[in-house]
C-alpha cells in the first residue's frame, strides 16, 4: 500500500534501501533535535530520503544520484576547534543544498562569510520578514511565523549570497539562486514554522526537480516481519505502562507472535496516577492480552544505579547512585527507574523459569525518545536532552546485544496513533495524554537546597526592566541597553504597550528545569509572572517568547495565580520522592485530568503534566516562616510530532474557566501554595519539566 499523505509512517522496503539513491534527497545530520523531523516531513512528500553522517564525503552524494542535500541544524558552533568535520565541496557538485540553522551557518562560512555568537539568543517562534522574490519563499507573504532556536548568527554573508530572511537585524535566511545553495536559520520542518512545509515542497519540486514517486511498504506488516524474523521462536517479554506506545507495541507483537510468545508485564513503579494501575488491567484484558502486574514500588523507591565518579572524569570508574527517594538530579533518577525496570523484568524472568538468553525485551520506544536521549540509531552528533528510561545504559547494553525488540523506534507519535486504530484498538486507548514511563517520579521538582547562581541578582534586574519598560526607558541604564539589543522596533513598541497597560511583576524562582535551547540541553532557572489585575494571555505570551531570549539562564516562564506576589521566594521546601509528596501529586494531577475530561476539551490538549513544586509564596521574611509547603504547576501542551509545541492559550485552545477551575481545585489541597501556569513553548521548554 502506497501512502503519501503525511498521516502514516513511512517505511521503504529493503531492496529499496540496497539499491542506488537515484532522485533521493540526501539529509546530512550535524545532530539535530529535529532531524528526524525533516526525514519524515520529506517522506510525507512521497520524496524518498536518507539519513546519512554530516562527514559523507561529497563524491558519495554524487555518484548515489542523490538529487539534493539537506544540511540539518545542530548544537555545535562553526568556528569552535571540535566543530564537526565535513566535506566542503558537497556546495560544489552541483546539487541544490539547503541548509537549516548550523546548515546555514555552515554554507555561509564555506563561502567566506563569518558568523558569531550573538548577546542574543532565538528560541520560540517569531514573526520574520521574508524576500519572497526567492525561489524557496515564492508564493509566501512577506511576514511569516517561524521557529528559531540558535545563538549563534550570521554576521558577514558570504560573496555570492544575499539576504532573503531576517528577524529583527538577525540573519535568518541567505541564498545564492544560481548555484542553487540556501540557507534558513530557521526550522521549515516543524510544525511551529506555519509554512515550512511548503518551503520544502518548493525547495523538493520547483528547485531541486524530485518527483514524488516514492512507494512504500505498509508500515504495519513492515513492523510485524520484523518482529517475526528477529524473535522466531524465543519469547518476548513487553513491559506496559498502558499508554499509547507500549500498548500498540504489545497489539504488534500479539499480532506477529503466537500469544505463548508474548509476556505481557505491567510494572506499578509506585509514581502511577491515581487508579492507573486498575485501570490498565481492565483496558487490557479486555483488548484479550494477559496481563501479569507486578508491584514494585518499594524496589523503585529504593532502587540505585551505577554513575560516572564526576561529569569531568573520563575513566571507567564508577559510583552507586543515592536511592531513588533520596535523589534530586533528574538525569540521575531516570537512569534509576530505567535501570530498575530491566532488574525487576529480569526478576520477573526468573519468577516464570525462563531462562533469560531465550527472552527478548520489547518496548514502544519513539523516535523522538532515542533523539532527546542522543541514541546512535537516532542521530550521531544530537546533544542529550534528557535521558529516557526506555534509553539508559543498561538498555543500551542489551540493545548492542540484540536482545531488544523496539518495532516503533522509526514513528512519532501521531503515526503511532494512526497504526493503533489500524490494528483495532479502542479510541479512549489510542487518543490517551501520553504519561512518561517514569510516571509522577520526573513530575516532582526535588531539590535540598534553593537554585541561585552568582547571575540571579543581575537576571531579576532585567526581568524587573522588561516588565515595567515603559517607566525604565525613561531612566537610562546599563541592563536598559541589553535589553534593547536584543528586540526590534516593533517588539520595543508592543512591550511599552503591554507594560504601560498591565501592572507585571517577573522573578527568578529558585529551581531548575530541563530545557532544549539551540539543539542543546539546559538545566536552567523558571521565571515567574505575576498581575495585579485579571490575567491578559496574548500579553502574558509574548513575554514568555521574549524573557529566554534576553536572559540565556531562563528556559521557562510560568504565570503564578492569585494576588501579586511582593516576595518571591528565595528558599525552597526540601522535597524528595516520598509517599506523602506523591500523593499530593497524585491528587493535584487527579483533579486537573479531571476538570479537563468533563470540560470536553482533552482532545484538544495534546499532553498535560502536572508539576509539583518545592515553592511556598506568601511568606513574611520578616517572620522568617519556614518554607514547608509546595506549588503546582499546570502544563498545557500543543503539538503534532513532540518535538516542537506550545502552551494552549487560556481564551483560546481552552476556556479560561476551565483553567480557572483547575486552580481553584488544586488550591484546595491541603500543602499547596499556589497554581502557576506554564507559557512556554518547546524550545525553549521542554514537555516535561525534568
Amino acid at each position: 500500500m502506497a501512502l503519501c499523505n503525511g498521516d502514516s509512517k513511512l517505511e521503504i522496503n529493503s531492496a529499496e534501501q540496497n539499491g542506488s539513491c537515484e532522485g533521493a534527497v540526501a539529509i546530512l545530520d550535524a545532530g539535530a533535535q529535529y532531524g528526524k523531523v525533516i526525514d519524515r516531513r520529506v517522506r510525507e512528500l512521497c520524496v524518498r530520503s536518507e539519513i546519512l553522517p554530516l562527514e559523507t564525503p561529497a563524491f558519495a552524494i554524487r555518484e548515489q544520484g542523490y538529487r539534493a542535500v539537506i544540511i540539518s541544524g545542530g548544537p555545535a558552533s562553526v568556528y569552535a576547534e571540535d566543530a564537526p568535520w565535513f566535506d566542503p565541496a558537497i556546495f560544489t557538485i552541483g546539487k541544490p543544498v539547503l541548509g537549516i540553522c548550523y546548515g546555514m551557518q555552515m554554507m555561509n562560512k564555506v563561502f567566506g562569510g563569518t558568523v558569531h555568537k550573538k548577546s542574543v539568543r532565538e528560541d520560540g517562534v517569531f514573526s520574520v520578514g521574508l524576500d519572497n522574490t526567492c525561489s524557496l519563499f515564492r508564493g509566501l507573504q512577506k511576514e511569516e511565523l517561524v521557529l528559531l532556536t540558535h545563538g549563534d548568527s550570521v554576521d558577514k554573508v558570504a560573496d555570492g549570497f544575499k539576504v532573503v530572511a531576517q528577524s529583527g537585524n538577525i540573519i535568518a535566511g541567505i541564498a545564492n539562486e544560481q548555484k542553487k545553495l540556501y540557507g534558513t536559520q530557521f526550522h521549515p520542518e516543524v510544525d511551529l514554522t506555519e509554512r515550512g512545509m511548503e518551503m520544502l515542497r518548493t525547495f523538493l519540486f520547483e528547485i531541486a526537480g524530485c518527483t514524488s514517486n516514492f512507494t512504500v511498504e505498509n508500515r504495519q506488516q513492515v513492523c510485524i516481519d520484523e518482529i517475526k524474523e528477529k524473535v522466531d521462536k524465543s519469547k518476548v517479554l513487553v513491559l506496559l505502562s498502558g499508554g499509547v506506545d507500549s500498548t500498540v507495541c504489545t497489539a504488534l507483537l500479539n499480532k506477529a507472535l503466537n500469544q505463548d510468545q508474548v509476556i505481557a508485564v505491567h510494572i506499578d513503579n509506585g509514581f502511577m496516577r491515581k487508579r492507573e494501575s486498575q485501570s490498565v488491567e481492565e483496558a487490557l484484558t479486555k483488548l484479550g492480552i494477559k496481563l501479569k502486574v507486578v508491584n514494585a514500588a518499594h524496589t523503585f523507591y529504593n532502587g540505585t544505579t551505577t554513575l560516572p565518579i564526576s561529569d569531568e572524569d573520563r575513566t571507567p570508574r564508577k559510583r552507586i547512585s543515592k536511592t531513588l527517594n533520596m535523589t534530586t538530579n533528574p538525569e540521575e533518577k531516570r537512569k534509576i527507574i530505567g535501570d530498575t525496570f530491566v532488574k525487576v523484568a529480569n526478576e520477573v524472568i526468573g519468577e516464570m523459569n525462563l531462562k533469560p538468553e531465550e527472552v527478548f525485551l520489547a518496548q514502544g520506544t519513539l523516535r523522538p525518545d532515542l533523539i532527546e536521549s542522543a541514541s546512535h540509531i537516532a542521530s550521531g552528533k544530537a546533544e542529550v536532552i534528557k535521558t529516557h528510561h526506555n534509553d539508559t545504559e543498561l538498555i543500551r547494553k542489551l540493545r548492542d546485544e540484540g536482545k531488544v525488540i523496539e518495532p516503533l523506534k522509526d514513528f512519532h507519535k501521531d503515526e503511532v496513533r494512526a497504526m493503533g486504530r489500524e490494528l483495532g484498538l479502542p479510541e479512549e486507548i489510542v487518543s490517551r495524554h501520553p504519561f512518561p514511563g517514569p510516571g509522577l517520579s520526573i513530575r516532582v521538582i526535588c531539590a535540598e537546597e534553593p537554585y541561585i547562581c552568582k547571575d540571579f541578582a543581575e537576571t531579576n534586574n532585567i526581568l524587573k526592566i522588561i516588565t515595567d519598560f515603559s517607566a525604565s526607558v525613561k531612566k537610562p541604564h546599563a541592563l536598559l541597553q541589553r535589553v534593547k539589543s536584543c528586540i526590534s522596533d516593533e517588539e520595543e513598541e508592543k512591550l511599552m504597550q503591554i507594560t504601560s497597560l498591565h501592572s507585571l511583576n517577573a522573578f527568578l524562582l529558585p529551581i531548575k528545569t530541563v530545557g532544549v535551547q539551540g539543539d542543546c540541553r539546559s538545566y536552567s532557572y523558571v521565571c515567574g509572572v505575576t498581575s495585579k489585575e485579571s490575567p491578559h494571555w496574548e500579553s502574558l505570551m509574548f513575554l514568555a517568547r521574549l524573557i529566554p531570549r534576553m536572559c540565556h539562564s531562563i528556559n521557562r516562564v510560568v504565570y503564578v495565580f492569585g494576588s501579586h506576589v511582593k516576595e518571591p521566594p528565595t528558599d525552597i521546601t526540601p522535597t524528595f520522592l516520598t509517599t506523602g509528596v506523591l500523593s499530593t501529586l497524585r491528587q493535584a494531577d487527579f483533579v486537573a485530568h479531571s476538570i479537563l475530561r468533563e470540560s470536553g476539551y482533552s482532545g484538544k490538549i495534546s499532553q498535560m503534566p502536572v508539576i509539583l513544586t518545592p515553592l511556598h509564596f506568601d511568606r513574611d521574611p520578616l517572620q522568617k516562616q519556614p518554607s514547608c509547603r509546595r506549588s503546582v504547576v499546570v502544563r498545557t501542551f500543543i503539538t503534532s510530532d513532540f518535538m516542537t509545541g506550545i502552551p494552549a492559550m487560556p481564551g483560546n485552545h481552552i476556556p479560561e474557566e476551565v483553567v480557572l477551575k483547575m486552580v481553584n481545585e488544586i488550591k484546595k489541597i491541603p500543602g499547596i501554595s499556589r497554581v502557576m501556569y506554564d507559557l512556554t513553548s518547546k524550545p525553549p521548554g521542554t514537555t516535561e519539566w525534568e
